[in-house]
């Protein structure tokens, strides 16, 4: 049995991932830590990750370590940017939960629409877009959709109106896309919707990322087999 630890910054999307790793992890272990006050702090700094927040972050992979972590996955996007820098300082790989996501989204087109439902995601992903687009030397473009308003109202429980701003959102931005990045995980609810009403992709991190968690526990368990 392996252990992975998922960090959240958003407590709508614990209960889908939760939900998913128990369908393509079945046996291993999920240990969940969550951290409400990481993006209010991030907002609060003018949208800076501050060195005392990466010092936050560090601080609960080595917890997870503690507890046996084998992997660790990061599934705030706007955290995204220092995964990179915090992983020297962890044994365990930390995996980011946009990464497979973002790799979709370039095979399937060279315009993506990256929503966000806060500013703090649109600046990490965008960067994530255009770094993994040129490992392979694919240009790209990158059009930014803001559903302001709406993760409040998710928050506030009223799930319709964060529903409707996001949709607003999405229709403003289709037009200019060849697909369409919903840049958090706790937009996923309305993946479907959104691709019925644009016509066009839409691609959501959280079954890609946990696929590629599971992909990884696999190759850990190959890795032992092979120096055995």
């Amino acid at each position: 049995m392996k252990t992975v630890a998922a960090i959240y910054t958003a407590i709508s999307i614990i209960e889908p991932i939760k939900a998913l790793f128990s369908e393509l992890m079945p046996g291993h272990r999920l240990v969940n830590v969550y951290d409400d006050s990481l993006i209010p702090d991030v907002i609060s700094a003018g949208n800076s990750v501050t060195t005392d927040i990466r010092r936050r972050l560090l601080a609960y992979c080595r917890a997870t370590e503690d507890m046996g972590a084998d992997l660790i996955l990061s599934t705030c996007s706007s955290m995204g940017d220092i995964v990179g820098q915090i992983q020297p300082f962890v044994r365990v790989p930390i995996l980011r939960i946009d990464e497979p996501m973002v790799r979709q989204a370039i095979e399937l087109g060279s315009s993506i629409a990256i929503l966000a439902t806060v500013n703090t995601t649109l600046v990490p992903t965008n960067r994530l877009v255009r770094a993994t687009a040129g490992k392979i030397g694919k240009p790209v473009e990158v059009i930014e959709g803001l559903a302001m308003g709406a993760l409040q109202a998710l928050n506030e429980g009223k799930a319709e109106l964060h529903d409707q701003i996001l949709m607003q959102a999405a229709l403003a931005v289709a037009d200019k896309a060849d697909v369409i990045l919903l840049a958090q995980g706790s937009m996923a609810r309305m993946q479907e919707t959104i691709a019925r009403a644009t016509g066009k992709p839409v691609l959501s991190s959280l079954r890609p990322g946990l696929q590629a968690v599971s992909e990884a526990l696999q190759e850990q368990d190959e890795k032992n087999l092979c120096v055995c």
